[in-house]
């Protein structure tokens, strides 16, 4: 990715975690940072954003942002202090977009965005979630971190909720394969195990991916490929993968449930591992 993008998806995660986001909001920052991170054309995108309702206003100071990194002389002395300040301009921009746009709407949006460009004949453009860029944002496992994992993992009352097919496919693996991470920490978990629950994560990603769930499909991805490199003996369980193993089934859950938790610290570590598990494997896939 060269340094545009990064520079601009940088200030809108930024920018997003400025604010308090519910789990949709969180999805739409996500295909917002995939929609630029993808394009093929950046400048001619911007300026295309700039006369579809649901992105006008933001793609306007996305389009200064732009401006400045391509046309403007850039001081490097001073970028950190313009990074900062592009990404405070951008926090009411992106706050507006968001109260307004879910994910089924910022999918619309991006198709009629592409439609612009497509040639007759062409297949349609779609969005690829599951190479999504994670920032570098770090994670703190303190005692507000324990709450939300306590409030997003803890069963609730079966007469509060009333469980889809799909929902209660999700998440009926999610309890025990916790279990399993933690016992997995200690040397504990049974390779049957492990390899069970690779495969019902696998599954299940194929079924929340047709779904349209993208995210809660790609965290499915993450965590059975880590199973899968666990059990052949190229990654190691240790704390910091196990933690991020768990992480994964946070913001499962918490997305479909539809918990209005702040998961960005978790969506934010899930997606860097997931960086590293596509690295390991695509150097395992090299040395065959």
């Amino acid at each position: 990715m060269n340094l545009i993008k990064q520079y601009i998806i940088q200030s809108v995660a930024f920018a997003a975690n400025s604010l308090r986001l519910s789990t949709q909001k969180i999805e739409v920052v996500g295909l917002l940072k995939e929609l630029i991170s993808k394009s093929g054309d950046l400048e001619t995108d911007i300026k295309k954003m700039k006369k579809i309702t649901q992105f006008s206003t933001l793609a306007i100071r996305l389009n200064e942002i732009y401006n400045f990194l391509t046309q403007a002389q850039v001081d490097m002395n001073k970028l950190s202090e313009k990074f900062r300040e592009h990404s405070q301009y951008l926090v009411k921009d992106l706050n507006n977009m968001l109260e307004n746009v879910g994910p089924v709407n910022f999918k619309e949006a991006v198709d009629a965005l592409y439609e612009e460009n497509k040639p007759a004949g062409e297949d349609e453009i779609n969005i690829d979630l599951s190479k999504r860029t994670a920032e570098d944002i770090s994670f703190e496992q303190d005692d507000r971190e324990t709450i939300k994992e306590k409030i997003i993992m803890d069963e609730e009352k079966e007469d509060d909720v009333f469980f889809q097919n799909y929902e209660s496919t999700v998440l009926k693996p999610i309890k025990p394969l916790d279990t399993m991470l933690k016992n997995l920490a200690e040397g504990e978990a049974d390779q049957a195990d492990i390899v069970s629950f690779a495969d019902t994560l696998s599954h299940n990603a194929e079924v929340s991916s047709r779904a349209g769930f993208e995210i809660i499909a790609n965290m499915h991805k993450i965590t059975a490929k880590a199973l899968r490199l666990i059990n052949n003996k190229i990654l190691t369980p240790d704390k910091e993968t196990v933690e991020s193993m768990r992480a994964c089934l946070i913001v499962i859950v918490a997305v479909v449930r539809g918990k209005e938790v702040d998961i960005t610290n978790y969506l934010n570590r899930a997606e860097e591992f997931g960086e590293r598990i596509e690295s390991i494997t695509a150097k395992e896939n090299t040395r065959k």
